[in-house]
């Protein structure tokens, strides 16, 4: 559709097809012409992440596992950050708030091995918002960059005592 487009310039009257409003704005603010290539996936500058999000995000997660274990796992872990995220005021979802997360799972004295499984569901969770465009690829680059638990935490018995115990 044509429409007229009038600038402040008085003497300049330009008549141009309207793709969509950004593209018209990015034009009249002196834009080149590469603002009339398709734009990229529109991503919001704001970290927080609704519970409606996160819920789609979730389902979404869950429908990607094949196997019916995976699912269960990654579901309690998906739902108890979601629980944790929203009793905490307002926070971003980034990096920070996942290293604090992984600290708060850490007091509870969990294992590394259920440690580790709440990370990568969280992982896969900021995949997913990522992809529906809810949180931007640099938040999701920067979860995914979160360590892991090491899986030596010194409940293991050494060798010795091991040959020990065993006489």
């Amino acid at each position: 559709m044509i429409k007229d487009v009038h600038i402040k310039n008085p003497t300049l009257l330009i008549c141009v097809e309207l793709f969509t409003h950004t593209k018209l704005r990015r034009w009249l603010k002196g834009a080149t012409s590469n603002a009339f290539r398709k734009p990229a996936r529109i991503c919001r500058s704001s970290a927080t992440l609704t519970i409606t999000e996160l819920e789609q995000s979730k389902a979404a997660v869950l429908n990607s596992l094949a196997s019916q274990h995976s699912r269960r796992g990654y579901e309690y872990a998906i739902e108890r950050f979601i629980a944790w995220y929203c009793a905490e005021p307002r926070l971003t979802f980034n990096r920070s708030v996942v290293v604090k997360y992984r600290s708060f799972l850490e007091r509870l004295s969990l294992s590394a091995a259920t440690i580790n499984l709440h990370l990568s569901a969280i992982r896969r969770l900021a995949d997913e918002s990522a992809e529906s465009g809810w949180l931007s690829p640099e938040h999701a680059i920067g979860i995914r960059r979160v360590k892991g638990v090491s899986g030596s935490d010194g409940k293991w018995a050494t060798g010795s005592l091991a040959i020990r115990l065993k006489s």
